[in-house]
């Protein structure tokens, strides 16, 4: 059995502005926030932006960066924000919203997105080959577009529903994993 914890990295301030694939390190108070948090793991991932790894420094982790765990890929829209491209650009912007198929222009559609954390899910699941008496527990900081890809996945929710899953900075989500199946756990 895995135990998993998907930590959404800390408040930085392209989130707040919604820019779309922003690398700002994260704001200060939230970082000292999340020191609040307590995380135990033997495995420990992280996305490669910089307020991913710094979030997991500052829960007193010691994180491998995962690729695999990045934000989605916003392509020629990375950079800009949500305000400036509904401005500029309604049409294209409506679409990737309304349509998980969509993607901005070189970059990845939700369903994409899902289906790379999916992939990620998987390699985690141990074979039943490999599996001890134990629990495996990992933990992983990421974007918390990572974290919404990841329920949807579990809960076998459709792409379109990835808009209606609210993480928030330093949001806490716990998953387990029996035999290649993950279920989403609640409570503490």
């Amino acid at each position: 059995m895995t135990s998993l914890t998907l930590v959404a990295h800390a408040l930085t301030p392209d989130l707040r502005g919604l820019v779309l694939g922003g690398a700002a390190a994260p704001d200060t108070s939230s970082v000292k926030a999340a020191r609040e948090l307590r995380i135990n793991a033997a495995e420990v991932y992280s996305g490669p932006e910089p307020a991913a790894v710094q979030t997991a420094e500052a829960l007193g982790l010691v994180a491998t960066v995962d690729k695999a765990l990045r934000d989605r890929e916003y392509g020629d829209w990375s950079g800009r924000s949500l305000e400036e491209l509904l401005a500029t650009s309604p049409e294209p912007v409506a679409a990737w919203l309304d349509r998980p198929h969509t993607a901005p222009p070189g970059g990845e559609s939700a369903n994409d997105l899902i289906t790379r954390i999916a992939d990620w899910l998987g390699d985690l699941a141990q074979p039943e080959a490999e599996r001890s008496t134990g629990v495996r527990d990992v933990a992983a900081v990421v974007h918390p577009a990572v974290v919404r890809a990841a329920i949807l996945y579990v809960l076998e929710a459709p792409a379109e529903s990835l808009r209606h899953v609210d993480v928030r900075p330093l949001s806490v989500v716990r998953f387990s994993e029996y035999d290649g199946r993950w279920s989403l756990l609640a409570g503490s």
